[in-house]
């Protein structure tokens, strides 16, 4: 079983619950999601299931056929990140009717991007507005600024008065992505990062009432380097040349998520990461 390490403001019956997974890592990252899923959902009832998908195929992209597999295993929407292009698939995703509604990229995409970076989503009778951002520190991606996009992104759905609005900032710098939840506190509902792939333990409910986290972590293979082969990587940090990444399909998978629960007004009530190693 998995540890649950919660952070509360204090206890009321939650009005929404979220779950969340980091950056999903190839097949093996994939498996494990569908490994623990079901029982999360029978344990904790989430209204709304959250997944990053950038990494989803081969380490990096996303695929139709993969992202059918996670939706019919439980996952609701998916965000992405920097990666969500690698792969030419990535098009007919945003190209799909049913799919496309499914996930979004970075809003601070250049203009002319496929697919959006913001969308709301009806939970039950509450509309929870969900939001996938790029970091500019370190970020491989030329990309607009995601602080104003993130103003002009709220005043833009204002008028259809989200109940919960969830950030995904997928950034490089853990500055940064500090810096953002401050950003957010009082304005969104939560503000998780991902990317870096490992979890940064440093979760908790902001004074504002915006659930916060610097790094989820990922969901993938745990003995690797951040999910890839151990040993291409130990290549290239000892022999500077380039290595082609490989990724194991079985072994140990460690997987990491947040379950966040609301408190009816917009803010959240608490924040629990949530990590598990399974055997696939």
């Amino acid at each position: 079983m998995g540890l649950f390490i919660s952070v509360k403001t204090s206890y009321t019956p939650p009005d929404m619950k979220i779950l969340v997974f980091g950056d999903i890592v190839n097949n093996i990252g994939v498996r494990a999601v569908k490994t623990v899923l079901p029982r999360l959902i029978d344990t904790h009832r989430p209204d709304l299931v959250i997944a990053n998908a950038e990494n989803l195929a081969g380490g990096k992209g996303i695929t139709p056929e993969i992202l059918q597999d996670l939706l019919h295993a439980g996952v609701d929407f998916f965000t992405s990140g920097n990666h969500v292009f690698a792969k030419k698939q990535a098009f007919d995703v945003f190209s799909d009717a049913k799919l496309s509604e499914k996930i979004i990229r970075p809003a601070n995409y250049p203009a002319g991007v496929p697919g959006v970076g913001a969308k709301m989503l009806s939970v039950g009778a509450k509309n929870v507005l969900v939001i996938n951002l790029l970091g500019r520190v370190h970020g491989p991606v030329l990309c607009d600024d995601p602080f104003r996009r993130l103003d002009e992104i709220l005043k833009e759905f204002a008028h259809q008065r989200p109940s919960v609005i969830l950030v995904d900032f997928h950034a490089e710098a853990t500055s940064e992505k500090v810096a953002f939840g401050w950003h957010c506190d009082g304005r969104t509902t939560a503000m998780w990062g991902t990317h870096t792939h490992v979890p940064t333990r440093d979760e908790r409910v902001l004074p504002g009432g915006t659930a916060y986290i610097t790094d989820v972590g990922m969901t993938g293979m745990r003995d690797g380097v951040i999910g890839v082969d151990k040993e291409a990587i130990l290549r290239n940090f000892t022999t500077s040349l380039p290595v082609k990444h490989e990724y194991a399909d079985s072994g140990d998978a460690i997987v990491n998520a947040l379950l966040i629960d609301t408190d009816g007004l917009g803010k959240a009530s608490s924040i629990t990461h949530y990590q598990e190693i399974v055997h696939i």
